[in-house]
Protein backbone atom coordinates (compact mmCIF):
# COMPACT_ATOMS: atom_id res chain seq x y z
CA UNK A 1 0.00 0.00 0.00
CA UNK A 2 2.71 2.60 0.62
CA UNK A 3 4.97 1.72 -2.01
CA UNK A 4 1.37 2.20 -4.07
CA UNK A 5 1.00 5.45 -2.85
CA UNK A 6 4.60 6.53 -3.31
CA UNK A 7 4.58 5.81 -6.76
CA UNK A 8 1.76 7.78 -7.27
CA UNK A 9 2.65 10.81 -5.82
CA UNK A 10 6.27 10.39 -7.60
CA UNK A 11 4.45 9.68 -10.67
CA UNK A 12 2.37 13.24 -10.11
CA UNK A 13 6.07 15.02 -8.97
CA UNK A 14 7.85 14.05 -12.05
CA UNK A 15 4.84 15.62 -14.23
CA UNK A 16 4.89 18.72 -13.09
CA UNK A 17 7.90 20.14 -15.20
CA UNK A 18 5.61 19.44 -18.23
CA UNK A 19 3.44 22.26 -17.36
CA UNK A 20 4.48 26.02 -17.87
CA UNK A 21 1.77 27.45 -15.88
CA UNK A 22 1.98 27.62 -12.19
CA UNK A 23 0.56 25.20 -9.89
CA UNK A 24 -2.29 25.74 -8.09
CA UNK A 25 -1.60 24.56 -4.62
CA UNK A 26 -3.75 23.17 -2.40
CA UNK A 27 -3.37 22.38 1.59
CA UNK A 28 -4.86 18.42 2.44
CA UNK A 29 -4.34 18.01 6.26
CA UNK A 30 -6.16 15.18 7.87
CA UNK A 31 -4.73 12.52 10.37
CA UNK A 32 -2.55 10.20 8.64
CA UNK A 33 -0.87 8.23 11.50
CA UNK A 34 -2.72 6.99 15.12
CA UNK A 35 -5.71 5.95 16.14
CA UNK A 36 -8.32 7.89 13.26
CA UNK A 37 -5.59 7.74 10.55
CA UNK A 38 -7.85 4.79 8.99
CA UNK A 39 -10.24 7.76 7.77
CA UNK A 40 -7.19 10.49 7.43
CA UNK A 41 -5.66 8.25 4.99
CA UNK A 42 -8.59 7.37 2.93
CA UNK A 43 -9.75 10.77 2.65
CA UNK A 44 -6.11 11.52 1.70
CA UNK A 45 -6.22 8.36 -1.10
CA UNK A 46 -9.44 9.91 -2.42
CA UNK A 47 -8.38 13.48 -3.19
CA UNK A 48 -5.07 12.13 -4.55
CA UNK A 49 -6.98 10.00 -6.62
CA UNK A 50 -9.09 13.16 -7.82
CA UNK A 51 -6.09 15.30 -8.43
CA UNK A 52 -4.56 12.83 -10.49
CA UNK A 53 -7.85 12.79 -12.68
CA UNK A 54 -7.58 16.50 -12.86
CA UNK A 55 -4.33 16.71 -13.97
CA UNK A 56 -4.37 14.11 -16.47
CA UNK A 57 -7.28 16.09 -18.19
CA UNK A 58 -5.47 19.59 -18.54
CA UNK A 59 -5.37 20.62 -14.65
CA UNK A 60 -7.56 23.59 -13.48
CA UNK A 61 -7.33 26.72 -15.72
CA UNK A 62 -4.21 24.91 -17.65
CA UNK A 63 -2.15 24.78 -14.30
CA UNK A 64 -1.70 21.83 -12.48
CA UNK A 65 -3.10 21.04 -9.00
CA UNK A 66 -0.42 20.66 -6.24
CA UNK A 67 -1.32 18.81 -3.04
CA UNK A 68 0.34 20.02 0.25
CA UNK A 69 -0.43 17.46 2.63
CA UNK A 70 0.06 17.47 5.90
CA UNK A 71 -0.76 14.94 9.43
CA UNK A 72 -2.26 16.78 12.18
CA UNK A 73 -1.67 13.53 13.93
CA UNK A 74 -5.25 14.00 15.61
CA UNK A 75 -3.85 16.93 17.62
CA UNK A 76 -6.09 20.26 18.06
CA UNK A 77 -2.99 22.60 18.39
CA UNK A 78 -0.73 20.30 15.34
CA UNK A 79 -3.69 20.69 13.39
CA UNK A 80 -3.87 24.71 13.47
CA UNK A 81 -0.16 25.13 13.60
CA UNK A 82 0.10 22.63 10.24
CA UNK A 83 -3.14 24.51 8.44
CA UNK A 84 -0.84 28.31 9.61
CA UNK A 85 2.16 27.07 8.07
CA UNK A 86 0.19 26.14 4.74
CA UNK A 87 -1.48 29.63 4.26
CA UNK A 88 1.87 31.62 5.46
CA UNK A 89 4.42 29.51 3.82
CA UNK A 90 3.13 27.65 1.38
CA UNK A 91 0.51 30.06 0.09
CA UNK A 92 -2.17 27.21 -0.42
CA UNK A 93 -5.50 29.02 -2.46
CA UNK A 94 -7.56 26.43 -0.60
CA UNK A 95 -7.90 23.41 1.49
CA UNK A 96 -9.29 19.64 2.04
CA UNK A 97 -9.56 17.58 4.60
CA UNK A 98 -9.91 17.98 8.51
CA UNK A 99 -11.19 14.56 9.99
CA UNK A 100 -11.27 15.37 13.63
CA UNK A 101 -14.01 17.89 15.05
CA UNK A 102 -11.86 19.39 17.48
CA UNK A 103 -8.91 19.94 14.92
CA UNK A 104 -11.49 21.27 12.64
CA UNK A 105 -12.34 23.41 15.30
CA UNK A 106 -8.69 24.86 15.49
CA UNK A 107 -7.26 24.49 11.72
CA UNK A 108 -10.60 26.33 10.44
CA UNK A 109 -10.04 29.26 12.27
CA UNK A 110 -7.12 30.02 10.42
CA UNK A 111 -8.72 29.57 6.83
CA UNK A 112 -11.12 31.94 7.68
CA UNK A 113 -8.69 34.57 9.04
CA UNK A 114 -6.65 34.46 5.99
CA UNK A 115 -10.30 34.61 3.76
CA UNK A 116 -9.42 31.11 2.16
CA UNK A 117 -12.05 28.72 1.22
CA UNK A 118 -11.76 25.09 2.94
CA UNK A 119 -13.77 22.16 2.30
CA UNK A 120 -14.10 19.83 5.02
CA UNK A 121 -14.29 15.69 3.95
CA UNK A 122 -14.74 13.95 7.14
CA UNK A 123 -14.94 15.89 10.23
CA UNK A 124 -18.90 16.15 11.10
CA UNK A 125 -19.01 18.10 14.75
CA UNK A 126 -22.80 19.55 13.51
CA UNK A 127 -21.69 23.08 13.97
CA UNK A 128 -18.56 23.13 12.20
CA UNK A 129 -19.97 25.26 8.72
CA UNK A 130 -21.60 27.50 12.13
CA UNK A 131 -18.92 28.84 13.70
CA UNK A 132 -18.32 31.82 11.10
CA UNK A 133 -21.76 33.01 10.63
CA UNK A 134 -22.94 36.66 9.98
CA UNK A 135 -23.55 39.44 11.11
CA UNK A 136 -20.23 38.77 13.22
CA UNK A 137 -18.32 36.94 10.17
CA UNK A 138 -19.73 38.54 7.27
CA UNK A 139 -18.42 35.73 4.65
CA UNK A 140 -17.95 31.73 6.03
CA UNK A 141 -15.18 30.40 4.30
CA UNK A 142 -15.80 26.93 5.63
CA UNK A 143 -17.67 24.30 3.67
CA UNK A 144 -18.38 20.58 4.08
CA UNK A 145 -18.76 17.37 2.06
CA UNK A 146 -19.83 15.04 4.81
CA UNK A 147 -22.95 13.94 6.77
CA UNK A 148 -22.55 16.15 10.29
CA UNK A 149 -23.97 14.55 13.69
CA UNK A 150 -27.20 16.28 13.81
CA UNK A 151 -28.16 14.12 10.40
CA UNK A 152 -26.14 10.87 11.63
CA UNK A 153 -27.49 11.43 15.77
CA UNK A 154 -31.51 11.25 13.98
CA UNK A 155 -30.47 8.19 11.97
CA UNK A 156 -28.75 6.55 15.00
CA UNK A 157 -32.36 7.17 17.32
CA UNK A 158 -34.42 6.64 14.17
CA UNK A 159 -31.96 2.65 14.13
CA UNK A 160 -32.59 1.68 17.70
CA UNK A 161 -35.79 3.60 19.23
CA UNK A 162 -38.44 3.99 15.65
CA UNK A 163 -36.70 0.89 13.79
CA UNK A 164 -36.25 -2.05 16.53
CA UNK A 165 -38.52 -0.28 19.64
CA UNK A 166 -35.18 -0.36 22.15
CA UNK A 167 -36.38 2.10 25.19
CA UNK A 168 -33.42 1.86 27.92
CA UNK A 169 -30.48 3.12 26.19
CA UNK A 170 -26.62 3.35 26.53
CA UNK A 171 -24.92 6.25 25.64
CA UNK A 172 -20.86 5.43 25.49
CA UNK A 173 -18.88 8.39 23.96
CA UNK A 174 -15.34 9.28 24.15
CA UNK A 175 -14.40 12.76 25.73
CA UNK A 176 -12.83 14.37 22.55
CA UNK A 177 -14.77 17.12 21.01
CA UNK A 178 -16.54 15.02 18.33
CA UNK A 179 -17.71 12.48 21.65
CA UNK A 180 -18.82 15.29 23.50
CA UNK A 181 -21.05 16.80 20.72
CA UNK A 182 -21.99 13.67 19.28
CA UNK A 183 -23.68 12.33 22.83
CA UNK A 184 -25.51 15.82 22.59
CA UNK A 185 -26.88 15.19 19.44
CA UNK A 186 -27.88 11.54 20.48
CA UNK A 187 -29.67 12.95 23.61
CA UNK A 188 -31.45 15.93 21.39
CA UNK A 189 -32.96 13.06 19.65
CA UNK A 190 -34.03 10.81 22.13
CA UNK A 191 -35.53 14.04 24.30
CA UNK A 192 -37.72 14.61 20.81
CA UNK A 193 -39.22 11.03 21.30
CA UNK A 194 -39.42 11.57 25.08
CA UNK A 195 -37.08 9.49 25.58
CA UNK A 196 -33.60 9.66 27.87
CA UNK A 197 -30.56 7.67 28.14
CA UNK A 198 -30.79 5.00 31.26
CA UNK A 199 -26.64 5.06 31.67
CA UNK A 200 -24.54 7.76 29.68
CA UNK A 201 -20.81 6.23 29.91
CA UNK A 202 -17.50 8.60 28.80
CA UNK A 203 -14.26 7.01 28.03
CA UNK A 204 -10.55 8.45 26.74
CA UNK A 205 -9.08 7.61 23.72
CA UNK A 206 -6.18 4.96 24.54
CA UNK A 207 -8.25 3.76 26.99
CA UNK A 208 -8.45 -0.57 26.70
CA UNK A 209 -10.88 -1.70 29.58
CA UNK A 210 -14.23 -0.95 28.88
CA UNK A 211 -15.57 -4.03 31.72
CA UNK A 212 -16.87 -1.29 33.82
CA UNK A 213 -18.65 1.13 32.01
CA UNK A 214 -20.68 -2.31 30.53
CA UNK A 215 -21.52 -3.97 34.13
CA UNK A 216 -23.09 -0.62 34.81
CA UNK A 217 -25.15 -0.24 31.09
CA UNK A 218 -26.24 -3.96 32.17
CA UNK A 219 -26.92 -3.26 35.81
CA UNK A 220 -29.00 -0.85 34.25
CA UNK A 221 -30.85 -3.06 32.23
CA UNK A 222 -29.57 -1.25 28.99
CA UNK A 223 -31.03 -3.22 25.70
CA UNK A 224 -29.16 -1.10 23.57
CA UNK A 225 -25.63 1.30 22.91
CA UNK A 226 -25.01 4.00 20.97
CA UNK A 227 -21.53 4.64 20.30
CA UNK A 228 -19.77 7.81 19.49
CA UNK A 229 -15.76 7.32 19.28
CA UNK A 230 -13.70 5.79 16.87
CA UNK A 231 -12.30 2.48 16.11
CA UNK A 232 -9.98 0.96 18.56
CA UNK A 233 -12.00 2.20 21.76
CA UNK A 234 -15.35 0.90 19.58
CA UNK A 235 -13.78 -2.36 19.66
CA UNK A 236 -12.70 -2.43 22.84
CA UNK A 237 -16.20 -2.52 23.91
CA UNK A 238 -17.16 -4.86 21.48
CA UNK A 239 -14.77 -7.19 22.68
CA UNK A 240 -15.20 -6.08 26.42
CA UNK A 241 -19.15 -7.61 26.00
CA UNK A 242 -17.69 -10.30 24.22
CA UNK A 243 -15.53 -11.46 27.64
CA UNK A 244 -18.41 -10.32 29.50
CA UNK A 245 -20.86 -13.07 27.95
CA UNK A 246 -23.22 -10.20 27.43
CA UNK A 247 -24.55 -8.92 24.25
CA UNK A 248 -26.66 -6.10 22.93
CA UNK A 249 -26.33 -4.50 19.50
CA UNK A 250 -24.03 -1.31 18.82
CA UNK A 251 -25.45 1.51 16.73
CA UNK A 252 -23.34 4.47 16.38
CA UNK A 253 -21.69 7.47 14.28
CA UNK A 254 -20.34 6.59 11.03
CA UNK A 255 -16.86 5.13 12.76
CA UNK A 256 -18.29 2.02 13.25
CA UNK A 257 -17.04 1.57 9.72
CA UNK A 258 -13.22 2.15 10.30
CA UNK A 259 -11.32 -0.49 9.34
CA UNK A 260 -9.82 -0.77 12.79
CA UNK A 261 -13.11 -1.12 14.18
CA UNK A 262 -13.73 -4.12 12.06
CA UNK A 263 -10.38 -5.82 12.25
CA UNK A 264 -9.53 -5.37 15.96
CA UNK A 265 -12.83 -6.65 16.74
CA UNK A 266 -13.29 -9.40 14.65
CA UNK A 267 -16.17 -11.56 14.94
CA UNK A 268 -17.62 -8.98 17.73
CA UNK A 269 -18.14 -6.19 16.10
CA UNK A 270 -20.52 -8.27 13.41
CA UNK A 271 -23.97 -6.53 13.25
CA UNK A 272 -22.66 -3.10 14.44
CA UNK A 273 -24.70 -0.62 12.39
CA UNK A 274 -24.10 2.94 11.44
CA UNK A 275 -24.81 5.97 9.04
CA UNK A 276 -23.09 5.69 6.08
CA UNK A 277 -22.40 8.19 2.90
CA UNK A 278 -20.67 5.59 0.12
CA UNK A 279 -20.96 1.79 1.33
CA UNK A 280 -18.45 -0.13 -1.38
CA UNK A 281 -20.47 -1.14 -3.92
CA UNK A 282 -20.90 -0.83 -7.64
CA UNK A 283 -24.61 0.62 -6.87
CA UNK A 284 -23.48 2.78 -10.37
CA UNK A 285 -21.18 2.97 -12.85
CA UNK A 286 -19.83 6.38 -11.58
CA UNK A 287 -19.04 4.22 -8.12
CA UNK A 288 -18.02 1.32 -10.14
CA UNK A 289 -15.49 3.30 -11.69
CA UNK A 290 -13.87 4.60 -8.50
CA UNK A 291 -13.33 1.55 -7.23
CA UNK A 292 -11.98 0.26 -10.15
CA UNK A 293 -9.58 3.09 -10.15
CA UNK A 294 -8.95 3.11 -6.21
CA UNK A 295 -7.30 -0.78 -6.99
CA UNK A 296 -5.59 0.38 -9.85
CA UNK A 297 -3.96 3.07 -7.96
CA UNK A 298 -3.09 2.08 -4.58
CA UNK A 299 -2.74 -1.73 -5.28
CA UNK A 300 -5.61 -2.74 -2.68
CA UNK A 301 -9.08 -4.05 -2.48
CA UNK A 302 -9.95 -2.39 0.48
CA UNK A 303 -10.59 0.87 1.43
CA UNK A 304 -10.14 1.22 4.95
CA UNK A 305 -13.21 3.94 5.31
CA UNK A 306 -15.23 4.09 2.26
CA UNK A 307 -16.81 7.44 3.22
CA UNK A 308 -13.93 9.65 3.99
CA UNK A 309 -12.15 8.27 0.31
CA UNK A 310 -15.38 9.29 -1.19
CA UNK A 311 -15.88 12.37 0.61
CA UNK A 312 -11.98 13.12 -0.45
CA UNK A 313 -12.55 12.60 -4.06
CA UNK A 314 -15.52 14.43 -4.26
CA UNK A 315 -14.48 17.54 -1.64
CA UNK A 316 -11.55 17.81 -4.63
CA UNK A 317 -13.73 17.54 -7.80
CA UNK A 318 -16.05 20.48 -6.51
CA UNK A 319 -13.36 22.32 -5.48
CA UNK A 320 -12.18 22.23 -8.74
CA UNK A 321 -15.25 22.93 -10.48
CA UNK A 322 -15.38 26.27 -8.27
CA UNK A 323 -12.17 27.62 -9.58
CA UNK A 324 -13.26 26.93 -12.71
CA UNK A 325 -15.80 28.86 -12.52
CA UNK A 326 -14.26 31.63 -10.52
CA UNK A 327 -11.26 31.86 -13.30
CA UNK A 328 -8.92 32.83 -10.64
CA UNK A 329 -7.42 31.58 -7.39
CA UNK A 330 -8.55 34.35 -5.23
CA UNK A 331 -10.44 33.06 -1.98
CA UNK A 332 -13.16 35.66 -2.35
CA UNK A 333 -14.05 34.23 -5.46
CA UNK A 334 -13.73 31.08 -4.89
CA UNK A 335 -16.06 31.40 -2.19
CA UNK A 336 -18.41 32.76 -4.20
CA UNK A 337 -18.51 30.37 -7.02
CA UNK A 338 -18.84 27.47 -4.26
CA UNK A 339 -21.93 29.52 -2.53
CA UNK A 340 -23.49 29.56 -6.43
CA UNK A 341 -22.02 26.67 -8.25
CA UNK A 342 -23.48 26.27 -11.86
CA UNK A 343 -21.31 23.06 -12.93
CA UNK A 344 -22.84 19.93 -12.48
CA UNK A 345 -20.19 17.76 -10.62
CA UNK A 346 -21.01 14.13 -10.75
CA UNK A 347 -19.29 12.77 -7.89
CA UNK A 348 -19.38 9.04 -5.83
CA UNK A 349 -21.35 9.96 -2.74
CA UNK A 350 -23.61 12.19 -4.51
CA UNK A 351 -24.16 14.16 -7.88
CA UNK A 352 -23.72 17.74 -6.63
CA UNK A 353 -25.88 20.76 -8.20
CA UNK A 354 -25.51 23.95 -6.50
CA UNK A 355 -24.62 21.99 -3.52
CA UNK A 356 -24.30 25.45 -1.32
CA UNK A 357 -25.59 28.64 -1.15
CA UNK A 358 -24.28 31.86 0.91
CA UNK A 359 -26.07 30.70 4.06
CA UNK A 360 -25.93 27.24 3.79
CA UNK A 361 -22.01 25.23 3.55
CA UNK A 362 -23.12 21.99 4.09
CA UNK A 363 -23.62 19.58 0.64
CA UNK A 364 -25.06 17.02 2.97
CA UNK A 365 -28.13 18.86 4.49
CA UNK A 366 -30.42 16.28 5.28
CA UNK A 367 -31.12 11.98 5.81
CA UNK A 368 -31.75 11.26 2.43
CA UNK A 369 -28.02 10.69 1.33
CA UNK A 370 -26.39 8.60 4.19
CA UNK A 371 -27.38 5.08 4.18
CA UNK A 372 -27.18 2.74 7.12
CA UNK A 373 -24.49 0.45 6.94
CA UNK A 374 -24.22 -2.72 8.95
CA UNK A 375 -20.67 -5.20 9.24
CA UNK A 376 -21.15 -8.62 7.74
CA UNK A 377 -18.62 -10.76 7.35
CA UNK A 378 -15.74 -8.03 8.37
CA UNK A 379 -16.74 -5.70 6.11
CA UNK A 380 -19.74 -3.04 5.57
CA UNK A 381 -22.48 -3.96 3.28
CA UNK A 382 -25.96 -1.97 3.35
CA UNK A 383 -28.44 -2.90 6.37
CA UNK A 384 -31.39 -3.10 4.46
CA UNK A 385 -31.99 -3.59 0.93
CA UNK A 386 -34.08 -0.84 -0.11
CA UNK A 387 -31.23 1.54 0.73
CA UNK A 388 -29.20 -0.66 -1.94
CA UNK A 389 -31.66 0.07 -4.13
CA UNK A 390 -32.22 4.21 -3.45
CA UNK A 391 -28.14 3.98 -4.13
CA UNK A 392 -28.54 2.67 -7.25
CA UNK A 393 -31.37 4.92 -7.86
CA UNK A 394 -33.79 2.95 -8.31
Amino acid sequence: MLRACLAALLCSVLAWPAWSAEPIRIGVTGPFTGGSAPMGQSMRDGVRLAAKEINASGGILGRPVVLLERDDESRNERGAQVVQELVEKEQVVAGLGMVNTGVALASQQIYQQARIPVITSVATGTFLTKQFQPPRYPDNYVFRISANDRIQAEMIVEEAVDRRGFTRIAIFHDATNYGQFGKLDLVHSLAIRGLGPVVIERFNLRDVDMTAHLRRARAAGVEVILTYGIGPELAHIANAMAVLNWRVPLIGSWTLGMSNFIDEAGPNAEGARMPQTYIAEDTTARRSAFLTRYRETYGSERIPVPPAAAQGYDSMLVLAAAIRQAGDTEGEKIREALESLKERVEGVVMTYERPFTKTDHEAIDDASIPYMGEVRNGRVVFAYERDRLRAAGQ
